[in-house]
């Protein structure tokens, strides 16, 4: 994998969303994680399936709805400040 892409289970566990890598990869098999890349929207249905820089992610975790962009992918799960630098949260009030 280069440095502009990562599989969306490792991504979503380097980022601290979930405990494991295995969370997240039945978190996406199960369809509840929403793409948006250039414009177009979409499930992610595979774990494997690549991320992007700049792709836009929307689930819902914890009672919580999350919307973010992807900025970096990172070498491993580091400390959660560390991985708040993967991403940019998005606004949805102020997002077109």
């Amino acid at each position: 994998m280069s440095e502009e892409s990562c599989r969306a289970d490792v991504w979503l566990w380097r980022a601290r969303f979930f405990k494991t890598r295995s969370i997240a990869a039945r978190y996406v098999e199960e369809g509840r994680v929403r793409i948006t890349r250039a414009g177009t929207e979409g499930r992610l249905d595979k774990p494997s399936r690549v991320l992007k820089r700049g792709d836009d992610l929307v689930f819902a975790l914890g009672g919580r709805l999350i919307a973010i962009r992807i900025s970096a992918f990172g070498d491993r799960r580091g400390p959660p400040a560390e991985a708040r630098g993967l991403y940019t949260p998005l606004d949805a009030a102020t997002d077109p």
